[in-house]
């Protein structure tokens, strides 16, 4: 490839001294965009048919079961319904803000990908200040909302963007400052200096290391689905109150491409989290081969990342919206006290114990053990008083 490339700037009018790296540089990172494109989207379109089978199964209904084999390609022909849907911009509208919102969108789901530690030796750019980067990137999609919103010309777009406005604005501080306690434990802002500092065993994982982060890790879930605008926090685009909220007058692919985005946060959120808390894609040596043991890694974060994505769509399809004033009061009266104290807790925790403590890590693991187990019980309970017999197994 390197000889192909170098054919290239040789036939060109770059002079005597021509720039091979900058034209690696840009042909690699071309490379690398056209490949996590072709992961992302499809990703975001898959997504959006299992959790409409999801809703069904917990809400005891079918869900889409026509096109394809059980549904499956439903996403695709959505996709292609949208795509050749006419796109409509309404007179009044600023119509330049108008065609650019859904791509400042799809830009802060797409580029975090660039950073995202899939295996140790699969990810694109291991930044130094990879935490910064993620951060900073996903907070273009308010950017896109808020502009959206206000280009439209249409007073229910516009109090959607107001409103995503305050509650990621809002949400972002708690989410970041529940981010803050690891940061303190490893000393890095490297996302793959964060999963190597953890283990493969739950009890080496920095959700259990005190009680400071198990509660951290809750408020940074919770901060990511309200981020997310993901019920029971999705005001912006509250159907019952604001026709569709900040997308209203969108028609055809540049509505779909705000859904991308939503359905794609969604790894994106649950990548950050597992990268955190969870151990990222830290797997048990079962090999000497380093492309086996990459591949077990890769499935090891997507598991733990898949597992967080279903639970999303858990909570969406269980719990009802709350009202704009419960989220804020939320946020403010209790997710950013909480933080404060995590984050402090942490800093003295560190201060006492630098190397760690094994013991709270076993006795944590314990108690989230003994948390799931009881969890558990409970929805076997439900379901069977829900004769769940009748809908495990729907015409399909």
């Amino acid at each position: 490839m390197q000889s192909w490339i170098d054919s290239l700037i040789a036939a060109g009018d770059f002079g005597k001294n021509p720039p091979r790296d900058l034209v690696y540089a840009l042909f690699i990172f071309g490379l690398s965009a056209v490949v996590f494109l072709g992961v992302a989207f499809p990703f975001a379109g898959i997504v959006s048919w299992v959790e409409r089978r999801v809703w069904a199964r917990i809400q005891s209904r079918v869900g889409p079961n026509r096109v394809g084999p059980n549904g499956s390609l439903q996403w695709l022909a959505d996709g292609l319904k949208h795509v050749f849907k006419e796109d409509i911009i309404p007179d009044e509208a600023d119509a330049r803000l108008f065609k650019l919102a859904p791509y400042v969108v799809v830009l802060g789901f797409v580029l975090p990908w660039a950073v995202m530690p899939f295996s140790s030796a699969l990810i694109l750019a291991d930044l130094n200040v990879g935490i910064l980067y993620f951060t900073a990137i996903t907070a273009l999609t308010v950017v896109g909302v808020l502009m959206a919103g206000w280009a439209s010309d249409n007073k229910w777009s516009l109090i959607g963007g107001i409103r995503s406005a305050a509650q990621i604005v809002s949400y972002e501080i708690p989410a970041g400052m529940s981010i803050f306690p690891v940061v303190l434990i490893t000393g890095t802002l490297s996302m793959q200096g964060i999963i190597r500092a953890q283990a493969w065993e739950p009890y080496h994982w920095f959700l259990f290391s005190n009680p400071f982060c198990f509660v951290a890790a809750i408020v940074l879930y919770m901060s990511a689905l309200a981020e997310g605008n993901r019920t029971p926090f999705d005001l912006p685009e509250a159907e019952s109150e604001l026709v569709a909220g900040f997308a209203t007058e969108y028609s055809g692919m540049r509505y779909l491409l705000f859904f991308f985005a939503e359905w794609g946060n969604m790894f994106i959120a649950g990548a950050l989290i597992t990268t955190l808390y969870l151990g990222g894609w830290q797997a048990p040596r079962l090999s000497s081969s380093p492309v086996v043991m990459n591949v077990l890694e890769l499935l090891s974060f997507n598991v733990k990342v898949l597992f967080l994505v279903f639970t999303s769509m858990w909570v969406r399809a269980t719990l009802p919206r709350v009202r704009i004033d419960q989220m804020m009061s939320l946020c403010w009266k209790f997710f950013v006290p909480v933080a404060f104290i995590n984050l402090i807790g942490t800093a003295l925790w560190v201060a006492i114990w630098p190397g760690g403590n094994p013991v709270a890590g076993y006795v944590m693991f314990a108690l989230g053990l003994a948390i799931a187990v009881l969890f558990i019980r409970r929805v076997m309970y439900y379901l069977k008083r829900s004769r769940m017999e009748m809908y495990l197994h729907p015409t399909i």
